[in-house]
């Protein structure tokens, strides 16, 4: 199945509406990874650079694998003040990096759209003996009423919903089929976003599920989502609780 097109044409609404991930978790990679400046960091699946952007900041040396081009694209030209940025076009089944030069693997809302088994066979071969693999997402708490009714929006108007990053924070067998022995440590942080109407609007436009302009459902999926937005806000903003979810483990 070919996902590497999925968000063409949305990469400028994608790098401005989508949420980075707390301090706290980028604090909690390095100190369990015992990440220092010099390491290097694979980011795969990249997209538009939100979460390099974060590992840059801390000093760490950084490649961005992403096949679609303008998501990378965006990343290069957001990201080129930093030196210790390098960017590939490639995929995560075949990243054509160098066997055993990598200290640490990061996917951030990405792994949803691997080949899960050629992409632990290329992490086996790219990671130095003993580093791990990151799997992190930004994920909607789905027992919030206004995240319900957002999901229920989505699948009326939305022929390719299957549920939020598809579904996967659901499927626990996935993430023990991929880890080594199963293992991993699972660690949750509340990441509550705060947005407006334009901000909240063009987060549900960024998915990849989301109508484009020129779609038929996209004027009922907008209308839709206004609605909701006028049903929930107060003083023009509303809250969408958010968790992020970190899986971390050698594979």
């Amino acid at each position: 199945m070919k996902t590497t097109g999925n968000f063409t044409d949305k990469a400028a609404i994608y790098a401005k509406y989508r949420p980075s991930y707390p301090d706290e978790y980028v604090d909690y990679l390095f100190s369990v990874n015992q990440l220092k400046g010099n390491q290097i960091v694979v980011d795969i699946g990249s997209g538009t650079g939100i979460f390099s952007n974060q590992l840059l900041e801390r000093g760490l040396n950084v490649i961005g694998v992403e096949p679609n081009d303008d998501m990378r694209k965006m990343a290069e030209q957001s990201l080129k003040q930093y030196s210790r940025f390098k960017s590939i076009k490639a995929t995560a089944e075949n990243t054509t990096l160098k066997g055993s030069s990598v200290d640490l693997i990061t996917v951030a809302q990405a792994f949803h759209w691997f080949d899960k088994k050629a992409f632990k066979m290329e992490c086996q071969r790219i990671l130095k003996q003993k580093a791990s693999v990151a799997l992190v997402w930004n994920s909607r708490d789905l027992t919030s009423p206004i995240i319900k009714e957002n999901a229920e929006i989505c699948q009326k108007t939305c022929s390719n919903f299957k549920g939020f990053s598809g579904g996967i924070e659901e499927t626990p067998e996935v993430f023990n089929s991929f880890f080594k022995d199963g293992k991993y440590e699972f660690k949750k942080y509340q990441n509550d976003l705060l947005f407006d109407y334009e901000s909240f609007l063009g987060r549900n436009l960024s998915a990849s599920y989301a109508p484009k302009k020129n779609d038929k459902e996209y004027k009922s999926f907008v209308f839709l989502l206004s609605e909701l937005f006028e049903k929930y806000s107060k003083n023009g903003k509303i809250v969408l609780k958010n968790i992020t979810r970190s899986y971390l483990g050698n594979v």
